[in-house]
């Protein structure tokens, strides 16, 4: 029986830009190799900073560009978690960001994340017991949930941050990934860029291998990141940075983004699919209107350990709830991946996971 993963958040190989790539890397290194096969900054690759900065209207020295926006986010804590302070986050969250807060010794605080949104009656009464050094979201077609945050909450947010003083760190890379439905206001815009971080990555909308991301940061915080991005790698890889902007400057970056997103809309759409078919009476789902991933609810009393130990040995992986959780909630849900996998291997793994689901209840 061929494995099928519900747990991988890559994009299908597939869906992969290679030889566009290809022909970027050979004609940046033809035309200035010497420079981007060398050290360099380390905020990153010029001109594509200044191509940052225009989208977002800010000066290029607010853009730092690292290998993958986790990193970014990794110098950036490092520097404001220095001495400890309280961090709060989206509950469930982006695993890795809980792993980065824990290892530099902050104390962090979930806030229920439903498909409403934030349970913003919580957040004000974890502000009111006491200072919050940054508010971490992933507002738009959220890793693991797949929800979005509503217009309103992201102007709360941006007024929270500054009656509170308190930074936002707004991370949006599948913002762009959208199937269905309006775009809405990034918090920066909202805020204009005032105690909000805005960073991405180009792992959803170009490739992940390539190891693009930035932030957007106010100017008080360049000097520091740089400083520490200098200590962790020197320079930074010059050559996929590069690329993308070759990439970019060609006109490919728009066509190849209306690519993806029509194919995994036709992945999304196939889960939902599965899902309506095959999941027993009880269970709950998000519906995303883009990303990756949906959240899925099992019925009341199901455990997911039970679940995941029979969804293996029917050849599906899922990623369990209590992953994306500070606390060890989440022991009856699941995030389940739709971008790696085919449309025909999302019919057949959805099958197989209610048959595991089933198996549990009896």
């Amino acid at each position: 029986m061929q494995p099928i993963s519900f747990a991988r958040g890559n994009p299908s190989p597939d869906i992969l830009p290679v030889d566009a790539f290809k022909d970027c890397a050979e004609t940046v290194i033809a035309r200035e190799g010497r420079v981007i096969l060398n050290y360099g900054p380390a905020g990153g690759y010029q001109p594509l900073r200044e191509w940052i900065a225009e989208q977002h209207g800010v000066q290029p020295s607010q853009v730092i560009l690292s290998t993958g926006s986790l990193t970014g986010f990794n110098f950036l804590m490092r520097h404001l978690f220095a001495d400890g302070g309280r961090a709060v986050v989206e509950a469930p969250s982006y695993d890795r960001t809980i792993g980065v807060y824990r290892s530099l010794g902050a104390d962090i605080v979930g806030v229920p994340l439903s498909d409403a949104g934030l349970d913003m009656d919580r957040l004000e009464r974890v502000l009111g017991e006491g200072p919050v050094r940054v508010l971490y979201t992933i507002p738009t077609f959220q890793n693991p949930s797949g929800r979005t945050l509503p217009l309103e909450q992201r102007q709360a947010l941006a007024e929270l941050a500054q009656a509170h003083g308190f930074l936002v760190y707004e991370d949006d890379p599948y913002r762009l990934v959208r199937y269905s439905g309006e775009p809405v206001p990034s918090i920066y815009e909202l805020a204009g860029g005032k105690n909000v971080v805005f960073s991405t990555s180009f792992s959803k909308t170009g490739a992940p291998g390539l190891r693009v991301g930035y932030m957007v940061l106010p100017p008080e915080l360049v000097k520091p990141v740089e400083s520490i991005a200098a200590s962790m790698y020197i320079g930074p890889p010059l050559l996929p940075q590069a690329m993308l902007n070759e990439f970019i400057r060609r006109g490919l970056f728009e066509a190849n983004l209306g690519f993806v997103c029509d194919e995994l809309r036709k992945r999304r759409d196939a889960m939902l699919a599965g899902l309506e078919a095959e999941m027993p009476e009880g269970t709950t789902w998000s519906n995303p209107d883009g990303g990756y991933f949906l959240w899925l609810d099992l019925p009341r009393g199901v455990k997911i350990d039970a679940v995941a130990a029979k969804a293996d040995e029917r050849g599906v992986q899922l990623v369990k709830g209590t992953d994306f959780y500070v606390d060890g909630q989440g022991d009856e849900s699941m995030r389940l991946a739709f971008s790696f996998p085919s449309v025909d291997e999302i019919a057949e793994g959805t099958k197989r996971l209610g048959a595991a689901v089933r198996d549990v209840i009896g």
